[in-house]
């Protein structure tokens, strides 16, 4: 036997199972029926966002429900494959790249095309301060974070109150008390259609916490909860994840 021969053919084997685990992660799923969703992770400002414990947690807020199918990606480079991007119905974005680079021209495209052409985009938490050089990103996020303008107090309880309730999102919804950050003073002017809002302490104004934005022939929903997993262990911010995320991937809450 040629054991050097055997070496290299076990050595490629395992690469090759490698390769196929690392796409199958980010791959669609096989559930027919459910909503298919790309829950793209991996970088945030840490350690004061620990990005691995919250999306778990943004997934299994998703699949609680029996609607979802979540795969999650910690590589924003999935990104720059149109046809693996098509076999989604729903982008949720669930990173700030404070570390790791900006998306090619190509995610970029990728992305708004995504979301013009019929699908959806869910925007939680920190997510909107990314891609700062990129123009059309405040637009998909219709209110974004700028770093040394937008802020917060410390992380508190406080009321938060639904603004819309003829919206699927919020239909039957009440106001609640969130045990969060309250994000103030976001960016931009585009249309957006508020869901729920809070008085901020600390920029003594009234901020929009959760609205939708539309997007071409898409829908984008925005979500500012989540600076940990015990966040978004509220029930009614559950809900608004839930229901944010089936209205932005097909238009309708059912």
């Amino acid at each position: 036997m040629n054991t050097t021969l055997t070496l290299k053919a076990i050595m490629i084997s395992l690469a090759g199972l490698a390769v196929l685990a690392s796409t199958l992660s980010c791959n669609a799923a096989e559930q027919p029926g459910k909503i298919k969703v790309l829950l793209v992770t991996g970088d945030d400002v840490q350690p004061v966002h620990n990005w691995h414990d919250v999306a778990q947690a943004l997934r299994d807020t998703l699949l609680s429900s029996g609607k979802f199918d979540v795969r999650i990606c910690e590589d924003a480079g999935v990104l720059d494959s149109a046809a693996t991007l098509g076999r989604y119905d729903l982008v949720l974005l669930h990173m700030y790249n404070a570390k790791t680079p900006t998306l090619s021209d190509g995610a970029k495209e990728n992305l708004a095309s995504f979301v013009k052409d019929g699908k959806g985009l869910v925007i939680s938490h920190l997510s909107s301060a990314s891609f700062k050089e990129w123009a059309e990103f405040p637009k998909l996020c219709g209110r974004y974070w700028v770093m040394g303008k937008s802020g917060h107090g410390p992380r508190s309880v406080f009321k938060a109150r639904i603004t819309n309730t003829d919206s699927p999102i919020t239909q039957g919804l009440a106001d609640f008390e969130a045990d969060d950050e309250l994000y103030a003073k976001l960016q931009g002017d585009a249309p957006i259609t508020v869901l729920v809002e809070a008085d901020s302490d600390w920029s003594k104004k009234t901020e929009p916490l959760a609205f939708m934005v539309e997007y071409g022939k898409g829908r984008v929903f925005h979500e500012t909860f989540g600076h940990d997993a015990k966040a978004l262990t509220n029930p009614t911010v559950q809900k608004l994840i839930q229901r944010g995320c089936e209205w932005a991937a097909t238009g309708k809450v059912q």
